[in-house]
């Protein structure tokens, strides 16, 4: 560093002069040196975070899906799967794909309605399953759209479903014929929506969503976007809003 000495002036004076020079050199040395220190922080709080998501997007994508998870479903109170279809297409491949010879359908007399599946493995389901799948059924017909609170479902076994049409009828895809004897619920429309301790969002009656989900949500009918309500009940269980949104019914509704 080079000095210039003004013979003119005292030393003290050019010492004073230099010093003050050093002292804003410091300044702002000192004020480069922390906008420096808070630029670097801000970019490991933004590399951490997007670390986080990155590793979040692994966790979703590496969770395995369960084949029903592409249907309506949940499990009720007594651990029974229950599997019901989204649409005609989905009717059809739940009935002809997924039902076993000891399982329980249930349908509802208006159409519009998906057919649910109570997948017994061998095993005897009480009426509380019973009632949940008659609950599920309702939920998720069209009697959601059409504000109905209640609506009759019915339960059959799977050798009186058939995709025989009597002489001179065709039978639409996920229309099918049932024979014999009905045994008639009167279903609720009314779900809950909560996670799974997997992740899986599960959405069904509130009896059944409370006894395996920690966090749940109710919906109900009403005047709300379907999106608006998935917000909010993503937010309250913590899980993915897409997730939420596909479980939820066809329709406007309101979470109470």
């Amino acid at each position: 560093m080079q000095l210039t000495l003004n013979l003119k002036q005292k030393l003290e004076q050019t010492a004073n002069e230099y010093f003050e020079k050093a002292k804003k050199s410091r300044k702002k040395a000192e004020t480069a040196r922390g906008i420096v220190l808070k630029f670097k922080k801000q970019i490991e709080d933004l590399d951490r975070k997007q670390l986080v998501e990155l590793k979040k997007a692994e966790v979703k994508q590496k969770r395995p899906q369960e084949w029903y998870e592409k249907f309506r479903w949940f499990i009720s109170s007594e651990g029974f799967l229950c599997v019901g279809g989204r649409d005609a297409t989905s009717n059809e491949v739940v009935i002809k794909k997924h039902t076993d010879a000891k399982d329980i359908v249930f349908h509802t007399e208006a159409p519009g309605s998906p057919f649910f599946v109570i997948k017994t493995e061998g095993k005897k389901p009480t009426d509380v399953t019973f009632q949940e799948a008659a609950d599920a059924t309702a939920s998720f017909s069209k009697a959601w759209k059409l504000g109905v609170s209640m609506t009759e479902a019915y339960s059959v076994t799977p050798q009186q479903v058939s995709k025989q049409a009597p002489s001179g009828e065709y039978m639409p895809k996920g229309g099918f014929m049932i024979s014999g004897k009905r045994t008639y619920y009167q279903g609720t429309v009314k779900i809950a929506v909560g996670k799974l301790t997997d992740g899986k969002v599960m959405s069904g009656p509130e009896t059944a969503v409370k006894t395996h989900c920690k966090e749940y949500s109710i919906l109900m009918q009403g005047r709300d976007k379907p999106s608006d309500c998935a917000k909010k009940i993503s937010k309250k269980i913590g899980a993915d809003i897409d997730e939420v949104l596909r479980s939820l019914p066809g329709g406007t509704c309101q979470v109470k």
